[in-house]
This record gives C-alpha cells, structure tokens and sequence, in this order.
C-alpha cells in the first residue's frame, strides 16, 4: 500500500490574525507527528502548484477574480468575518489545490493507493459565490470535478467528518448525482446546515450528532447511513473531507471523538474504496484547532492509510 504525503511550505505563509485557531503552528503540529520513524515510509511529495482555470469547476470566474482581488499587497484583509488574506494567501490556496489534483491523479495512474493532503487554508465551507468559514475555494469539490473531467469519473464520494457542516461541498453538488456528499457534524453548530432533510437529488446524506456525542453515536453514523449509501453509490473514488475538529480536545465543537475513531473511519472508507474504486482514496485535511488532538489524530488517520 502506497501511501503519498502532499504539503508545502507556502501553507506557512497563509498568515491570520494573532489568537485566530486556523493558524500555521496547525501544520507544524501535522510535520512534528509526522517527522516519526513510524512514518519512514511515506512517500513525501512537494505539492505542485495548481492550475486556476480548475477553480472554475467549482467556481464561477467572477467569484474567482472577486477573490483574488480581495489578496492584500501587505498585512491582512478581512474577507468575512471569520476569513482573512494575507499576501501569500493566493499562492497557498493555489497550492492547496495542486496538491489534491496531483493526488486524484496520483491514485487513477497507480503512483499511489491514497495520498494525504496537508494544507491550509481549508476548503469545505466555501459555496459556489462565498467565501467563508475560513475557506476561499472548495478545494474536495474541484478534486472531485478533477477526476471527473480528466480521468472519467463517473461517480465520486466525497466523506466529510469535520464537526462543522460542509455547506459549500453540499451547495456544489446540490443537484448533481453523479457525485455523493455524504456529512458527519455536530448540529447545532456553525454553519447551521446540515438537517437529515437536506438530501439534494438524493445525493445528499447528512448525519447530525448531538452536542457531546461520542465514539458509540459517531460509528453508528457511519454503519447505518455513510457506510451504507457509499456501498450503494459505488463509488470510482472517495475523498475525504478530513477535519479533526470532532475529537474532544478541539475548542470550537462539543463533540468527543478520540484519535482511534479516526483510524476506525479511515479503515471503513479505505475498505469500500477498494470493494468500489480500485483503492483510489485522496484525504484532503479541514479543520482540527488543538494541536495536540490535530497531530495524534492525523497520526492515526495517516498510519491507518499506510497500513491498507
């Protein structure tokens, strides 16, 4: 089982404000973990910078130039409430796509089983207009319109597990059944979508938990709705929406999973990729905001794919 690492350190560069939780010590945490004799065989790769016309995949074009005007010549601009910019901001987003189009092509062409993405700034809350929620472009939803326009596709899954819903991932796909969005999260809680009622064309499956849900409630999430419409779908790829802000340690979410949930939903999703889609795995990181909880849990989720 090959397992390929993507990162760069423009991800550093992506500065926000002092006391801000999506910061670049999030990724140092992720590279210390990973830096272990454990880790010796993963094949680490520079991510490669991405190509903006696959932005508009997801995104329409005037969105894109709003976006990249709002990139500040110094200090940091204030995109939303939550989301800023700062001048290496576009190169990082940039980036941040590369790699999870390198890794859809990585897995099609056999370089790799599943590849890991480790950069910021995350993606999932980013709708086909908004920015927000940290996030500039939706970086699963163009990996998924990658691997579809490039390598035929025909039905991608994307998983999401981060405690905050993926409202951009879910207003994307709204209407599209040729690709599944299937959502674990903690309701209520930012953004404030996510119901069971929310189901697209069908398409949609989202799976709220309660406020100080554990790994019980979690896993049946996963046996009865994620696992079951996955297996349904059939699936010629999974991408995994990989925030670690559920675990119990994080300060934004009241949801208390530990790093061996990850691993167990790690090896769940790597048994239907290969039952459906020939191993092809790509897990892009989200959220996660107590360095400790991000880097165990990123180590278990990280052994799990280096194990097969």
């Amino acid at each position: 089982m090959v397992t390929r690492l993507y990162t760069h350190p423009i991800f550093l560069e992506h500065i926000t404000p002092p006391g801000h939780p999506e910061r670049p010590d999030r990724l140092r945490a992720i590279e210390r973990v990973l830096d272990d004799e454990a880790f010796a065989a993963l094949d680490r790769a520079n991510a490669p910078q991405g190509d903006e016309a696959t932005i508009l995949y997801a995104h329409p074009a005037d969105f894109v130039a709003r976006v990249r005007g709002a990139i500040p010549d110094e200090g940091i601009a204030r995109i939303d409430a939550d989301t800023t910019a700062s001048p290496k901001s576009w190169q990082a987003v940039m980036t941040a796509i590369g790699a999870a189009n390198a890794a859809v092509d990585d897995v099609f062409a056999g370089r790799a089983d599943n590849v890991f993405v480790a950069a910021r700034p995350p993606g999932h809350h980013a709708e086909k207009t908004t920015a927000m929620g940290f996030c500039f472009f939706n970086t699963a939803a163009i990996a998924a319109r990658h691997a579809q326009k490039k390598h035929g596709a025909e039905r991608v899954a994307v998983v999401d597990w981060d405690v905050h819903h993926g409202n951009g991932t879910q207003d994307i796909f709204w209407d599209d059944p040729s690709v599944l969005y299937c959502s674990t999260h903690q309701m209520p809680l930012y953004p404030g979508t996510g119901a069971k009622n929310e189901t697209g064309a069908g398409n949609i499956v989202n799976a709220p938990l309660a406020p100080q849900t554990g790994s019980e409630v979690f896993r049946d999430a996963f046996l009865s709705r994620v696992l079951p419409s996955i297996d349904n779908f059939a699936p010629d790829l999974i991408i995994i929406s990989a925030g670690f802000d559920a675990h119990h340690r994080d300060p934004l979410a009241e949801i208390n999973l530990t790093e061996d949930d990850f691993d167990w939903a790690t090896g769940q999703l790597m048994q239907r990729a290969a039952r459906h889609g020939g191993n092809r795995l790509v897990s892009l990181l989200e959220g996660g905001y107590d360095l400790q909880g991000l880097a165990f849990s990123v180590a278990a989720h990280v052994g799990r794919l280096m194990k097969g």
